[in-house]
């Protein structure tokens, strides 16, 4: 009997310590996504502020935005959803790439130009694929990607 009773209490310990872990990795989790959210918007308003001030916003300017605004909204999806939404992280990454290309046009050579056009054809034809797959094979139950 003893054996059993101290079996329960050790049972009972550790569905305690588990639920502690929980709420503290949750809490580390919200933490981080204010954070990070937080710095997003400091970094957009920071350069928001800084195309004021040169009384201008040229392309490249306007690309960046675009990427804290992806950024932005890939925390909001996590934040409400638990997952993380890899078509945001995609476009994240074609949008830089294309911010790059924008800026650096004139410095690029030719096999950098081509390399860089290659990865974000890459890039879309990922988005695209990932698309096809969520019409095709997202239960009814699951979220879809494209959702917001």
């Amino acid at each position: 009997m003893d054996v059993w009773r101290s079996q329960r209490v050790a049972k009972q310990a550790n569905t305690r310590i588990d639920r502690i872990g929980e709420r503290l990795v949750d809490g580390f989790q919200l933490a981080g996504l204010f954070v990070l959210g937080g710095t997003i918007v400091w970094a957009a308003v920071y350069e928001y502020i800084g195309m004021i001030r040169d009384g201008q916003a040229r392309l490249d300017d306007i690309l960046l935005l675009f990427i804290y605004l992806e950024l932005g909204a890939m925390i909001g999806v996590y934040f409400k959803t638990d997952r993380l939404p890899v078509l945001f992280l995609l476009y994240v990454a074609i949008t830089a790439m294309t911010r790059f290309l924008v800026v650096d046009i004139e410095q690029l050579s030719v096999d950098n130009l081509l390399i860089i056009t290659g990865a974000v054809l890459m890039l879309t034809l990922s988005v695209l694929i990932i698309h096809i797959a969520d019409s095709r094979f997202t239960t009814v139950s699951e979220p879809k990607v494209t959702e917001h």
